[in-house]
C-alpha cells in the first residue's frame, strides 16, 4: 500500500513542477528571453505544453474570461495541492482504522 501512495504522491509532485515550469518557460518566451527557433527550447516548451495543456484547457472552459490574464495554472496548482492533501488524509484515515499498517 505504501507503493501506491508513494507513486500517487510522486506523480502529483511531478505534475506540480511541470505546471510551474510550463508557466515560467511560457513567460520567458513571451518576454523574448527564450527563442523558440532554438531546437532545445522548442522541444522543452513543446513537451511542457503537451503535458499541461489538457489540464489548462479543461480549467479554461470553466473559468470566466479575464482577458489577457490566464488563471488556469493557478487553479491547477491549487487542485494538485488539494489532491496531495486528500491523499495524505486518506492514508492517515486508513492507518487510524487499522486497514493500513
Amino acid at each position: 500500500m505504501d507503493v501506491v501512495f508513494f507513486l500517487a504522491s510522486a506523480l502529483l509532485d511531478l505534475l506540480w513542477w511541470a505546471v510551474l515550469l510550463a508557466v515560467i518557460v511560457q513567460m520567458l518566451i513571451q518576454f523574448g528571453v527564450l527563442d523558440t527557433r532554438n531546437r532545445l527550447v522548442w522541444t522543452i516548451s513543446d513537451f511542457l505544453y503537451r503535458t499541461t495543456e489538457p489540464l489548462f484547457g479543461r480549467i479554461r472552459r470553466v473559468l470566466p474570461n479575464f482577458g489577457p490574464v490566464d488563471l488556469s495554472p493557478l487553479v491547477v496548482l491549487l487542485l494538485i495541492t488539494a489532491g496531495k492533501m486528500l491523499l495524505g488524509a486518506t492514508a492517515n484515515a486508513l492507518i487510524r482504522s487499522g486497514m493500513y499498517f
